[in-house]
């Protein structure tokens, strides 16, 4: 992963993970052990999927630029139906607090599309390659 996706990543990463915090400590003084529990996995499942969807899509732009737009908006829209089959799946569940899960799972996903978004907008990325070998054609 080259440099400036690693930097793109950790931007992203780090504000939703602080967001995730956050929200562990409201849910677990709200709803208790089960409320933090249910806020750290939902942390946990939105850093990884949207983290293995920032690395497919920066794959995805290297080696087939020109799908790469197409490809984003298929990526979003996989990783927020998949998001809604967790919240869909543990709706019920015992394990811990549905409604500090699917609320965090909410205000992580905002946070790390906003970061993601701002770390891009802050970048420098180039818009043409130049030429590796120090002369023009």
């Amino acid at each position: 992963m080259p440099s400036s996706d690693a930097r793109i990543l950790a931007q992203a990463a780090v504000p939703t993970a602080a967001v995730g915090a956050v929200a562990a400590v409201v849910s677990g003084v709200v709803a208790g052990g089960k409320g933090a529990v249910g806020a750290i996995v939902a942390t946990v499942i939105v850093t990884l999927f949207m983290g293995i969807g920032l690395y497919v899509l920066q794959r995805t732009a290297t080696s087939l630029p020109h799908l790469f737009q197409a490809m984003g908006l298929m990526l979003y829209a996989a990783q927020i139906l998949l998001l809604f089959v967790f919240v869909a799946v543990f709706k019920n569940t015992t394990l811990f607090n549905p409604r500090a899960f699917a609320l965090t799972l909410v205000a992580t996903t905002l946070a790390w599309i906003a970061a993601q978004t701002r770390a891009h907008m802050k970048s420098k990325i180039l818009y043409v390659e130049p030429d590796k070998s120090g002369h023009s054609s």
